[in-house]
C-alpha cells in the first residue's frame, strides 16, 4: 500500500505545478497543470462524438500530463529539444507507473504512450482538447485582467491545428466572443482619446 500511496502524492503535485506558460506571461494566481487537466476531461466526458470512445478520451486528458508531477511543466520556452521533453517525461511515466500493479502500470503507460505518439483517433481528439482549453484559459485570463488580446501568442501557437468539428466550432465560438471584447476595448481607447 505504501507505493500507491507514493503514486497519489507524486499525483498530487500536479496541484501545486502552475502552468509555466501562463507564469511567463506574468499571469496572477496561474492555474496548475491539474487544473488544465481536470477541465480537458470535462471537456472529454461531453464530446457528442460517437465515434470516439468517450471514456478513453477522458482517461487520455487525465493521463497525458501525468509526468508533469516530477519533471516540470516544459514549455517551448525553456529551449529543451522535443526527443529531451520526451525523454524525460517518459523516464518519469516510468518512474511513477512502477508504483502501481502490473495491470495499472501497463494501462496508465500505455495511455501516456497513446498520447505521446498520436496513435489513435481519441489521442488526436484530446491533443485538440489540449490545445482548445489553453486558448480558453486564455481568454478567460484576458477577462480577467481586463486586457483583452493580451494573450495572442498562445492563439497564434494553435493557428491551423483545429480539425474536429466540435473542437473547431468551440474555437469559433471562443474567438468570436474574444475578438468582440478585443473590438469594444479598442473603440472605448480611440475614443479615450478624441
Amino acid at each position: 500500500m505504501g507505493s500507491l500511496l507514493q503514486f497519489m502524492r507524486l499525483v498530487g503535485q500536479l496541484k501545486r505545478v502552475p502552468r509555466t506558460g501562463w507564469v511567463y506571461r506574468n499571469v496572477a494566481k496561474p492555474e496548475s497543470v491539474s487544473d488544465h487537466m481536470y477541465r480537458m476531461a470535462i471537456m472529454a466526458m461531453v464530446t457528442e462524438d460517437k465515434t470516439l470512445n468517450k471514456e478513453r478520451c477522458i482517461r487520455l486528458a487525465l493521463v497525458h500530463d501525468m509526468a508533469e508531477c516530477i519533471v516540470g511543466d516544459i514549455a517551448p520556452a525553456d529551449n529543451i529539444t522535443k526527443e529531451e521533453k520526451h525523454r524525460r517525461e517518459e523516464d518519469a511515466m516510468k518512474h511513477l507507473t512502477q508504483l502501481l500493479s502490473e495491470d495499472l502500470k501497463k494501462e496508465i503507460y500505455e495511455l501516456w504512450e497513446e498520447y505521446e505518439y498520436q496513435s489513435s483517433a481519441e489521442a488526436r481528439f484530446v491533443k485538440e482538447l489540449d490545445q482548445c482549453e489553453m486558448i480558453l484559459q486564455a481568454f478567460e485570463y484576458e477577462e480577467l485582467e481586463k486586457k483583452p488580446g493580451r494573450l495572442q501568442d498562445f492563439y497564434d501557437s494553435t493557428a491551423g491545428k483545429f480539425n474536429h468539428p466540435e473542437i473547431v466550432q468551440l474555437v469559433s465560438s471562443i474567438n468570436t466572443e474574444r475578438n468582440t471584447k478585443i473590438a469594444a476595448a479598442s473603440n472605448r481607447d480611440s475614443a479615450s482619446f478624441e
